[in-house]
């Protein structure tokens, strides 16, 4: 016997329905992108002499905190605090979530090259006007314990990631100097390339990489045996350096150039040349992604390239001269300190996504995004 006409007519629509409700609950169920969460975003304004903290959900300043000068924003390890270094010589401690200024930890004369010990309790310090004195801080009492004499013209510090040893650019001097950080004593001196500039050192911190900003090399030496392993020439003046964080690969960026090297960090040699945008000067590594992000301050652009594939995954203009750039803790967001704008841009880190961008204070050259939420 044949169906009745409602009941043929009723079959495609119970079909359809439960399909018709599956379509209707995928494209809800993806809706805008989640908010940032409550993260505070710190910012120094070299020219304004204040730090901003700054609330990413609710996308505005929060707090300006009167600091002379900062040049550097750093979190102390195992603690609620951000240390803002001055160059007028002395750190700023901000505690959170008060947002003020707790206390004043003098350095000497001036102030550069902020680094902590991996457990909050040491702090070290360049004082350049002194001489390039390298500076031990005891952080929680917030005092000087020691002073090692370096040579005049020091200008970076990186600290092995065992603790154990501190290597210092003597820039003018055209050589590395390697302080023992139990003891607080020099242990030595190596002769390098031409002014010795930023450092990257290995995770197993056997070797570190120097930029030798006065030519086209990039130095390699033993951090135990301070001999020179290598000078591995780039083509370009190096002036910056970022490390993978499993150390297999060393990115050295020529701020005079449009240029990216990448070298194998286990072999010394140089592996591909790569363009980037205009004067880059910053970049960092989303460790969980393998996006390498290069702020470019001659075309005011963020370039975001797929490590694995040497692919350019977006160019986003944020402004007219990224100076710094910081990561919320989950990776989801990426801010930029813009010195020409006096502004910081958020922008989605995947796919990287200009969101807004929020005045700070006058030439913001630092930031600093700590794993704490503001409630």
């Amino acid at each position: 016997m044949k169906n009745p006409p409602s009941a043929a007519r009723s079959r495609p629509r119970r079909v359809c329905f439960p399909l018709l409700a599956l379509l209707l609950f995928t494209a809800c169920s993806k809706g805008p992108p989640l908010p940032p969460q409550p993260y505070v975003a710190f910012v120094a304004n070299s020219r304004s002499d204040n730090v901003a903290a700054v609330d990413l959900k609710q996308l505005r300043m929060v707090a300006s905190l009167r600091v002379p000068r900062p040049i550097e924003v750093k979190a102390r390890p195992a603690s609620h605090e951000i240390w803002a270094l001055s160059s007028t010589g002395a750190a700023y401690v901000i505690g959170f979530p008060d947002l003020r200024v707790a206390k004043v930890v003098r350095v000497g004369a001036s102030a550069a090259m902020l680094l902590f010990s991996s457990d909050g309790r040491e702090a070290y310090a360049l004082d350049p006007a002194s001489g390039g004195d390298l500076v031990f801080l005891d952080a929680g009492a917030g005092r000087e314990v020691a002073r090692v004499k370096l040579s005049p013209g020091t200008k970076f510090l990186a600290l092995t990631p065992d603790g154990n040893t501190l290597v210092a650019s003597e820039t003018d001097a055209d050589r590395l100097a390697f302080v023992d950080v139990g003891s607080r004593r020099l242990l030595g001196t190596l002769e390098t390339g031409k002014a010795p500039g930023p450092l990257a050192v290995l995770p197993n911190s056997s070797h570190v990489f120097v930029a030798d900003t006065g030519e086209k090399k990039i130095s390699v030496a033993d951090v135990a045996e301070r001999k020179l392993l290598a000078n591995i020439e780039t083509g370009y003046m190096p002036t910056s350096l970022v490390l993978k964080p499993d150390g297999g690969e060393l990115f050295a960026f020529a701020a005079g150039n449009a240029t990216l090297v990448i070298l194998d960090a286990f072999h010394d040699d140089v592996e591909q040349n790569a363009s980037v945008g205009e004067g880059p000067v910053a970049a960092l590594i989303a460790p969980k992604s393998g996006t390498l992000y290069i702020a470019t301050a001659g075309d005011g652009n963020i370039m975001a390239l797929d490590i694995a594939t040497r692919k350019v995954l977006a160019s986003t203009h944020t402004g007219t001269e990224p100076r710094a750039l910081a990561l919320t803790p989950d990776e989801r967001f990426l801010v930029v300190a813009d010195a020409g704008t006096s502004s910081v841009a958020l922008l989605r880190a995947n796919p990287a996504s200009l969101v807004t961008t929020i005045p700070v204070g006058a030439r913001p050259v630092d930031v600093v995004i700590p794993d704490w939420l503001r409630e």
